[in-house]
Parts: structure tokens; sequence; C-alpha cells
């Protein structure tokens, strides 16, 4: 069920032993929130631990620098950033029904916790840990700061995205007060890539199709290509933004073979359109400009079946 803020507060200032579980694929927020909330809950005194279902790219390993790995049996489960109990993948059947709380601010999301705090106003789940962290008389110190930062950063696209508010910036400014690396963490998010995942860009380049008169791009990667190109689904989060970035394009979709035989579908759209409107047709969500959903079916099919809807329902 939805519950407010201060009882979100309560629930942690009285747990102890509390596991933080994240999202499948992990981004910049749901590491940020979960890593940030951690080293505030070990502040605190607690014990606390961190878990995900995938591996966490090196490039976010700033977040979890100088943390210590601590085993125990958890007594309190907290999800963040997490819209539905299958984003947690390989973990949903053993903790999604044991969720005590998910902090999240995806709008569309299904409810599976068994309280949920969310904030779909927000731009990124780790504006909402901010103000928990806050609430909870927490000192912000560096390590919190840029775990917050780069959720704030990588879900707003460097802060460009239309879901920046001034509330997002005045947060922004708040951590690089506290000691947050700001220059050098959106360097690492933003410009820095390896070989391999310009090699992966190339073949994506080679994909591109359009539809709708150029106002829908499309890209497809295949298994096939990240194996040639030596990279793994992490690098698609420099793949996923290209679409929208074709003059003339309103809608762009990254289609992505999955390893369960079905197509991941990701949305980007401009002002004009809801993406999350689109994944929620597919059985997904998301926010407003950005959104996701799988369809169990060959790239090719799932790709045919969304620019179908699109042009036929959306356009």
């Amino acid at each position: 069920m939805l519950t407010d803020f201060s009882t979100a507060v309560s629930m942690l200032r009285n747990a102890d032993k509390i596991l933080i579980l994240t999202h499948r694929n992990p981004d910049g927020d749901t590491l940020g929130s979960g890593f940030a909330l951690l080293r505030a809950l070990r502040q605190l005194g607690k014990r606390a631990r961190l878990l995900n279902a995938d591996s966490i790219n090196e490039k976010y390993s700033h977040l979890y620098e100088g943390l210590s790995e601590d085993d125990f049996e958890e007594e309190f489960i907290v999800s963040v950033d997490v819209a539905e109990k299958k984003l947690l993948g390989d973990l949903m059947e053993k903790y999604a029904d044991k969720v005590d709380l998910s902090v999240d601010h995806h709008g569309t999301g299904k409810l599976f916790a068994k309280n949920t705090y969310c904030e779909s106003e927000s731009a990124s789940a780790c504006e909402i840990l901010y103000e928990i962290i806050k609430a909870l008389g927490v000192k912000i110190d560096k390590g919190i700061a840029d775990c917050i930062y780069t959720g704030c950063s990588t879900d707003t696209g460097c802060f460009k995205y239309s879901n920046v508010t001034a509330r997002t910036h005045r947060i922004a400014a708040e951590l690089i007060e506290y000691g947050a690396d700001h220059s050098k963490i959106n360097e690492k998010m933003f410009d820095t890539k390896s070989i391999n995942s310009i090699m992966l860009e190339r073949m994506c380049y080679e994909t591109l199709e359009s539809f709708g008169d150029g106002k829908v791009a499309v890209i497809t990667v295949t298994k096939e290509m990240l194996r040639k190109s030596g990279t793994d689904k992490s690098a698609l989060d420099a793949i996923k933004p290209i679409t929208r970035q074709i003059e003339g394009v309103e809608i762009g979709l990254t289609v992505k073979e999955e390893d369960n035989g079905a197509a991941g579908i990701s949305i980007r759209t401009s002002e004009n359109y809801d993406a999350s409107a689109i994944c929620a047709h597919f059985g997904g969500g998301g926010h407003i400009r950005a959104g996701g959903c799988e369809i169990k079916d060959t790239t090719e099919n799932a790709k045919e079946k969304v620019i179908d809807y699109i042009i036929n329902n959306v356009l």
C-alpha cells in the first residue's frame, strides 16, 4: 500500500539489519540511491547491505568505494528505484513478497511492497533519498553526496531532460557544497567510453531505421553485437539516447535481444508524446519521457508490433 514520507522515514529509523534491493541492469539512480542509503544507515549505527541481481559496471565504483561487506540475516528489506517486482530480476522470486518498503519515483509503478513511498514528480529516486537521509538526521558527507549526485545527474541526462525541476538544481547545488565531485562524476558518466562501447555504437548505427515520416527512429541490439564488441548490457546506457538525438525524431526506440528470448524495448520521447503510456500498452511503464517494456517475441517481431502501434495509435 502507499505510505507517506514521515512513515517511510520512521520505518527506516526503527529498522536494523536492513537489506537494500536495487533493480536489474543497474543504473546510476538505483545504485546512487542504494549506496547513499547504505552509507546513511551505517552512519546511524545500523547494519545494512546492498544486493543486485546483475553485475555492477566499474564506472559506478566510486559509489561503493571504502564500503566493507557485511553478512547478516536481514530483518527489514527496502527497495529503491524499483517500479515493479519483475525489475528485481533473479532476486524477484526470493524477495519480491518480502519487501517492507519501496521508495520510488515512477508514477506508473506497480505496487508490490508492503509499503510504498512514491514521488512521481521527482526527477530521480535520489532526490527522494536525499530528503529521507536528511530527515533521518544523517550528516551528508562526500560519500553520500557523490552517490546522490550521480543518481540526479544520470536520470536527467546531466540535467538536460524535461524532468529536471528547480528542486533538482537546488539539490545538486547543495550536494556540490557537501563535496560531491560533480565534474569528475559527469565526465565519468557521460564523456568517457571504452573502445568496446564505441564499437557497439558503430554496430548500432548500422541498424538504424526511420519510420513515420522521420518522427520515429529505431536501433536494434542483438546478443551477437554485444559478443562481437566485447560489451555487456550495461553499455546500453550510452545507446538509448542516440535515436532522440536525430533531428526531427519525436519517438526513439532501442530494441534489445534479451537472454530469455524476449525483446527489451526502451523508448525515449519528446515533450509531445508519453513514453510511459506507449510502454504501458505492452505491459511496461516508466516516465513521460522515458519508459520500457518487454515483449516475449523476437526482436524483429517486437519491433514491428511497437512501430505499428505507434504509427496507428500515437502519431
